[in-house]
């Protein structure tokens, strides 16, 4: 059978975004799809949803942000120290919150949040720590909120901002940044493009012995390098993406060809939200691949 027109492609995705049940359930929210060369399809749902513009926290959806800079910084190259700190493997498990105006070094030394934990050294664990740590020893640590997107942003070629100094949450920016970002990826301008999926590490406590906390702890999805590999048997994809807690779910399909964003803010989010919109995101997802909603 022929490939799906883009037109059809933006007709079943905008479907799925309006009415599959994973998708009504995080309603109202903003969509896009494209690939290298640009946005191909977009769309908003619900009552007064976002748009492209829309400037919101992206929460965790900074992580993949910090692997793609890191990344630069080593010409595609990692360290084994960067792989275990970018894995979330580090030890540095004891994060809680950055101030917006401390620096990167000031939040790390902050309370526990530079404690290293030996018995959690090698497995998996979620959350902020791992990267503030690195990007404390890296050359970082002085840089305030503002200094911080200009390390990022300069690498990059991007235009975020940090509400507060945490590599892996204080991005605040809008759809369009992001998805602009992600075409870079897609079409092999930045080096995280060659390390999607690269160096997986399990983290599912319940059939993992090398993790310890995950939000996902439904799916065996695995984590790279500031990023998920939407992997799981049973229901995922193999797409890469970097979920927010505030529901901003950033994507790219398995084959690459292929990135989107499922743009929302539920200020008082817990993780669940991030969880939630991956699984809207996948059905947007699927319908764009094949040209229909299901």
């Amino acid at each position: 059978a022929p490939a799906p027109t883009v037109a059809q492609r933006a007709a079943a995705a905008a479907s799925a975004a309006s009415q599959a049940a994973d998708c009504v359930a995080v309603q109202p929210f903003y969509w896009s799809v494209g690939d290298a060369s640009g946005k191909q399809g977009d769309g908003s749902v619900g009552a007064a949803p976002p748009t492209a513009q829309t400037i919101m926290s992206i929460a965790s959806a900074s992580k993949l942000v910090y692997g793609a800079y890191v990344a630069e910084q080593r010409g595609g190259v990692l360290t084994d120290a960067d792989i275990h700190y970018l894995n979330f493997v580090s030890g540095y498990t004891d994060f809680t919150s950055c101030q917006p105006g401390q620096t990167v070094g000031g939040c790390e030394s902050d309370g526990t949040n530079g404690t290293y934990e030996a018995a959690n050294d090698g497995k998996f664990y979620y959350g902020g720590g791992h990267m503030q740590k690195h990007a404390n020893d890296d050359g970082l640590a002085a840089m305030d909120s503002a200094g911080l997107a200009a390390a990022v942003n300069a690498r990059l070629g991007t235009t975020f901002n940090y509400s507060q100094p945490q590599p892996a949450g204080g991005i605040y920016t809008t759809a369009a940044a992001y998805g602009a970002f992600l075409q870079r990826i897609v079409a092999g301008q930045l080096q995280i493009a060659g390390l999607l999926g690269a160096h997986p590490v399990c983290t599912q406590p319940s059939t993992c012995a090398a993790a310890v906390y995950s939000p996902i702890p439904s799916e065996a999805v695995h984590y790279s390098i500031g990023h998920w590999v939407e992997d799981d048997p049973a229901v995922g994809d193999g797409a890469f993406s970097s979920a927010g807690k505030f529901g901003f779910y950033p994507w790219i399909a398995h084959d690459k060809a292929w990135w989107g964003v499922l743009a929302r803010s539920v200020k008082d989010g817990a993780e669940q939200e991030g969880v939630a919109s991956m699984k809207c995101g996948r059905r947007i997802r699927a319908a764009w691949v094949t040209g229909q909603a299901s």
